[in-house]
């Protein structure tokens, strides 16, 4: 494949996550990435991602993402810093009162180096670019200039996701099942309550016109060439095809693509688990997230003293009695 045509591809790619960033968001998902940012001359961008995008529930945890210029800056604390730079992100709970309704938030804070290092093929951890490849939103960015990096770090993520589809996937197929496969893969590497192969099903399903155009083009720009198969979908009335895509990858490919993501998978669930483990340290408001948790899903309403906010870890072992004894747990 010609420089030319994984260049052209490469430009039509980061234009076509140009047009998705500029999706309506609701109103108040836009003044909380604002009230996120406020007097934070670090950050450049908020992106917004998850479940909130497909169901509009604004009920439910939030989900952000805050890229930053300057971890100490944004932190303030030269050890959360140095914690975000060993292992991030950090993870804070935030609320948000808008129009009489409070807002609650997951909230991962990450530098812009972290950020794009994360969507690059080589990166051994799968999270972000996987999790960036999915439809997101874009609801502050500090200027244009910092909103033309993301997106074609957003186009980095979706070419990284394509050629592990590529490697993971079906010899031949419709675009769907080579996503399908791969979200098979990284939900698998990764400490999931959920089962891989549901979830994956259903986020293709989703967006699925959007998968479909998207992976060859991605191809064509991560320089992967393949073979287009015209086909009828099985269960449709006949006369509506859907291209079936063979990615042109020699078995050696195929093998040495496989050696390297079962060392992704080998390391996935352990990286997840370092990550737990610094949360319960580093993760800001955490005693109030488990609260309001307890409460969504329970009904039982958690009061917790500034103690018990300032110390969670200390605190945990009397918390826990008084759940049992509420019946909760």
């Amino acid at each position: 494949m010609s420089v030319d045509t994984r260049k052209a591809a490469r430009e039509t790619l980061i234009e076509r996550v140009h047009v998705e960033l500029q999706r309506s968001l609701p109103t108040a998902i836009d003044a909380f990435a604002a009230h996120l940012v406020a007097g934070k001359s670090a950050a450049c961008a908020v992106l917004f991602y998850g479940s909130t995008l497909r169901t509009g529930d604004l009920e439910s945890l939030l989900d952000y993402y805050v890229i930053v210029d300057d971890l100490t800056a944004w932190h303030g604390q030269r050890i959360a810093a140095i914690a975000n730079g060993w292992l991030p992100p950090n993870v804070s709970f935030e609320t948000f009162d808008h129009e009489g309704r409070t807002l609650r938030a997951k909230v991962a804070v990450l530098s812009r180096d972290q950020f794009e290092r994360g969507m690059q093929t080589a990166s051994i951890d799968t999270t972000l670019w996987a999790r960036f490849a999915q439809p997101i939103g874009l609801p502050w960015t500090r200027d244009e200039a910092s909103k033309r990096r993301i997106e074609s770090i957003i186009a980095d993520a979706i070419g990284t996701a394509a050629h592990w589809a590529a490697l993971l996937g079906p010899e031949q197929a419709e675009p769907a099942a080579f996503w399908s496969a791969l979200f098979r893969h990284t939900y698998s590497a990764e400490l999931r309550v959920e089962g891989a192969a549901g979830r994956s099903k259903s986020i293709i399903e989703h967006e699925r016109a959007r998968y479909e155009a998207l992976l060859p083009l991605a191809w064509r720009s991560v320089g992967i060439d393949y073979t287009v198969r015209v086909g009828v979908r099985a269960g449709v009335r006949a006369g509506v095809h859907s291209d079936e895509l063979s990615p042109r990858l020699s078995t050696q490919q195929r093998e040495q693509g496989q050696r390297a993501w079962n060392l992704r998978k080998r390391l996935g669930k352990p990286l997840n688990m370092a990550r737990i483990l610094k949360a319960s340290f580093t993760f800001h408001n955490g005693a109030d997230y488990i609260a309001w948790k307890v409460e969504r899903h329970s009904g039982y309403k958690l009061e917790l003293s500034d103690w018990q906010r300032r110390h969670p870890l200390l605190a945990a072992p009397l918390v826990l009695v008084k759940l049992k004894r509420a019946k909760v747990l």
